[in-house]
C-alpha cells in the first residue's frame, strides 16, 4: 500500500485534494502536512497521520517526507519567482533524499497547449519548477499537473471585482476581446488531481511506471470552453444582476492603480508584472480546452457562471 503525501495539505487547492482523497483512499494511507497542523483535525481523526512544516521554513521540510512514496506537492502560494522557485527545490529534493518514488507537482494553466514558453510572469516559476523535475537526477519520477485558471480565482484578472459589492466598470490592462479562458471549477481540479494521485498509486501490477501514462509528463486540466474576458465580465454582470463593463487602461495606468496591497510580495509591489498575466491570456496561451478533465471526472465540468452564480448563494 502506497503512503501518500501532500504538502501544503490546506489552502483551497489543498484542502480540496485532501477531501477528495479522503473519498478514494484509507485516511491511514494519508501524510497530511501544513503549516498550522491544527487545521487537519477532521483528518486525523479520520486516521491520517498529520506533520507540520512550512515552506518559509526550510528546517521543517528537512523530513517532512519520510516514509511518504507519492507526494502532491502543491506550489508555493506566491507571484515571486526566485523566492518561489527556491522553495520549491528544497521540498523536492528533500522528498528525494526521504526515498519519495513520484512526485505529483501542481502547476498552472498558463503557457498554451503544453508550450514550454509563457509571457505571464505568474507562471514563471512553474516553468522553472517543471524544468527542475524533468532533469532531477536519480529514480524519482513525477507528474506535473496544470491546474487551469480557477473560476473563483476571477477576482485577480478583473481589478479585484467583489460580487459582493459591484462596481460598474473593471480597470484592467486589457480591453476584453480576442482569446479568453478556459475557467475551471477549483473543487473540481482538486478532485481530478486526487483520481490522478489515487490512480498511480493503485495501478495494478505494481508497475504505474508503465500503467500509468502521465509518468513524466505534464497534464492540462481545463474547464469545457473558452470565454473571452468580455463574457466573463459579462457573466459577473448577470450573477450580480447589474451591469459591468471593462474599461481598458495602459499597463502604467494600472499599475498605478490603489491595489490595498494585494500586488504585495515581500514588501515589493508587483502590480507591472501581474499585467503580464494579461498579455499571456492576449495571446492565447489560456484559450486551450482539453479533454482529460471530463475523462478523469466521467461528467461534464461545471460552466464558468454556474460557479460564479454558486459563490452568491
Amino acid at each position: 500500500m502506497s503512503r501518500i503525501g501532500v504538502f501544503p495539505a490546506s489552502g483551497g487547492l489543498g484542502s480540496s485534494i485532501v477531501t477528495h482523497l479522503l473519498e478514494l483512499v484509507s485516511a491511514s494511507q494519508l501524510t497530511l502536512i501544513a503549516r498550522k497542523p491544527e487545521s487537519l483535525a477532521d483528518a486525523a481523526d479520520a486516521g491520517a497521520t498529520i506533520r507540520r512544516a512550512d515552506y518559509d521554513d526550510p528546517a521543517t521540510i528537512e523530513r517532512a517526507f519520510e516514509g511518504i512514496d507519492i507526494l502532491m506537492l502543491i506550489s508555493y502560494a506566491s507571484f515571486e519567482i526566485e523566492h518561489r522557485v527556491k522553495a520549491h527545490k528544497i521540498a523536492i529534493l528533500a522528498a528525494q533524499k526521504s526515498g519519495v518514488k513520484h512526485i505529483f507537482y501542481s502547476s498552472l494553466g498558463f503557457a498554451g497547449d503544453y508550450s514550454d514558453k509563457s509571457v505571464a510572469h505568474v507562471m514563471g516559476a512553474h516553468l522553472q519548477t517543471e524544468e527542475f523535475l524533468a532533469n532531477l537526477p536519480g529514480t524519482t519520477t513525477y507528474t506535473v499537473v496544470r491546474e487551469g485558471l480557477y473560476s473563483e480565482s476571477f477576482p485577480i484578472y478583473t481589478n479585484w471585482f467583489d460580487l459582493r459589492a459591484p462596481v460598474a466598470e473593471i480597470k484592467i490592462a486589457h480591453d476584453g476581446s480576442g482569446a479568453g479562458v478556459a475557467w475551471v471549477k477549483r473543487d473540481e481540479l482538486g478532485e481530478a488531481t486526487a483520481r490522478l494521485v489515487e490512480r498511480y498509486a493503485t495501478a495494478t501490477g505494481g508497475n504505474p511506471v508503465e500503467e500509468f501514462p502521465y509518468v513524466n509528463k505534464i497534464v492540462l486540466l481545463t474547464g469545457p470552453r473558452v470565454l473571452s474576458l468580455a463574457e466573463s465580465v459579462e457573466v459577473l454582470g448577470r450573477a450580480v444582476g447589474k451591469e459591468v463593463r471593462i474599461a481598458p487602461v495602459t499597463v502604467d495606468e494600472y499599475a498605478k492603480l490603489d491595489h490595498k496591497g494585494l500586488h504585495t510580495y515581500h514588501g515589493v509591489n508587483l502590480a507591472r508584472e501581474w499585467a503580464t498575466a494579461w498579455e499571456a491570456i492576449r495571446r492565447g496561451e489560456t484559450a486551450v480546452v482539453t479533454p482529460t478533465l471530463k475523462e478523469i471526472l466521467g461528467r461534464e465540468p461545471e460552466d464558468y457562471e454556474t460557479t460564479i452564480r454558486g459563490l452568491l448563494v
